[in-house]
């Protein structure tokens, strides 16, 4: 190890205190994700406690040159917080404090380190909700949910990320920190430098806490597994339900054939909640106040989409074990893999062009391989689709092969090859399929411009 960089380890640790400098095993023994078991390479892991320590950690490195990666629960599907040996990684692992939750204000002020379930649970004893909510809710921290713009399950009525940000605060590469954690959600004094931080992907500075707007808990909670018989009944019934309750629909998940039987029947469920053989499966969700008027509501509503043909099978569940089974299926997205290796994608598009892409991209995938079968769901009420692809193709040509077949067609209309899942590493190389080449221009500017030694997350985005 040069001697530089023996003394840049040798000052964290003498500032941060024991423990809080990982070297050695301590860091291979970790894994590079939850879905990456491989260990994980770094010169070191750094661990600081609040942001004070964040700060100095980056004006050492700032100083020294030295490139630090900003890692949280490692949940990324695109290579976002990958390492090489030479690599710094900053863990934000011990700044897991909830340091207020405002009732009145229905605020909360957290570290980034805290994770999303402890957040949700913790706010839910007051009678509030923090609605972001994702498959990872276990594992992944907050400051990477910022940092990537999160999505989930609940944007058609809550918003990205974003949307349920009102300030955070964030140190700049050279340990400059910006105190941005106002609790108001209007603030139209000058620039909405929050919005800089969030979805940067740790690029422009790292969050180190932030204010997030809290809902009233709901009073009930209704979920919807509907069969469909075709694409223009989907876009129908979205529409349908939507305007029938009232604008408390709060999630719309659909489900191509091959997924729902992936899902729905042995080993992960000892039998479907509906019957295989429908062209699509909707998976809805209304959040309301009032158990027994919201459920005989729906069975209304969705009398109507029957009687209408939207829809040929439905399920409603009202309970929280039942909610929790029917919603088991949309997350069990690791049975897919099954053991082998896949190809996951994010995208986002128009609804009303989704029938056509996905046949698309299904004849594109299997011009490359005949083989591959490609499983196809998301959160269509916000125009977000996820595909996974199986197996993996083993030459790197066949992968890029497959990859341009779901990320061309979104050219033509104005997709995005990331709907909330962010660029990374992976996806870099189709950034110019969603974004102009100003656009990335601009992007460089700001990233030059707040990070002039390029010491943060060398190599990502753009």
């Amino acid at each position: 190890m040069p001697l530089k960089t023996q003394a840049l380890l040798e000052a964290l640790e003498a500032e941060l205190g024991p423990g809080a400098v990982l070297t050695g095993e301590a860091v291979s023994q970790r894994a590079q994700g939850i879905w990456r078991p491989a260990p994980l390479e770094a010169l070191a892991i750094v661990r600081p406690k609040d942001t004070r320590e964040v700060s100095f950690v980056l004006r050492a490195c700032h100083e020294a040159g030295q490139s630090v990666i900003p890692q949280g629960g490692l949940t990324g599907l695109v290579h976002g917080a990958d390492t090489g040996p030479e690599d710094l990684i900053l863990s934000l692992e011990r700044m897991n404090a909830i340091e207020e939750i405002d009732q009145a204000g229905r605020t909360v002020r957290v570290q980034a380190g805290v994770p999303l379930q402890t957040l949700q649970e913790a706010v839910a004893e007051q009678g509030l909700s923090f609605p972001l909510d994702l498959g990872a809710r276990g594992s992944c921290f907050l400051g990477g949910n910022l940092s990537t713009n999160a999505g989930g399950n609940r944007v058609l009525r809550y918003g990205m990320a974003r949307e349920n940000t009102l300030g955070v605060e964030a140190v700049l590469a050279d340990g400059t920190v910006i105190d941005s954690l106002y609790g108001m959600v209007k603030n139209n004094a000058g620039f909405d430098l929050k919005q800089l931080f969030i979805g940067s992907e740790g690029t422009l500075g790292i969050i180190t806490r932030a204010v997030l707007r809290l809902r009233e808990a709901p009073g009930s909670r209704l979920s919807m597994l509907l069969a469909l018989p075709d694409f223009p009944s989907v876009t129908g019934l979205l529409r349908h339900l939507d305007r029938g309750l009232g604008g408390q629909l709060s999630a719309f998940e659909v489900m191509w054939p091959e997924f729902y039987e992936a899902v729905a029947t042995a080993p992960r469920s000892p039998a479907p909640p509906l019957p295989l053989g429908s062209p699509f499966y909707v998976l809805a969700e209304m959040l309301g106040s009032d158990p027994a008027r919201d459920e005989a509501w729906v069975e209304a509503v969705l009398a109507e989409a029957l009687e209408a043909g939207l829809v040929s099978d439905a399920v409603l569940a009202s309970t929280g074990a039942r909610n929790e089974a029917l919603w088991a299926l949309r997350d069990s997205v690791d049975v897919l893999a099954a053991g082998k290796p896949t190809q996951v994608f994010d995208v986002s598009l128009p609804i009303g062009a989704m029938g056509a892409y996905v046949e698309a991209v299904k004849a594109g995938v299997a011009a490359v391989d005949p083989e591959a079968r490609v499983f196809t769901f998301g959160h269509l009420g916000d125009g977000n689709l996820h595909f996974v692809i199986t197996p993996r193709p083993r030459s790197s040509e066949a992968v890029k092969a497959i990859e341009a077949a779901v990320y061309d067609p979104l050219k033509a209309l104005r997709g995005s090859v990331s709907a909330e899942h962010g660029i990374g590493l992976e996806k870099k190389p189709w950034l110019g399929h969603s974004r102009s080449p100003a656009e990335v221009k601009l992007m460089q500017t700001l990233r030059e411009a707040l990070d002039p030694r390029g010491i943060l997350n060398p190599g990502k985005v753009c």
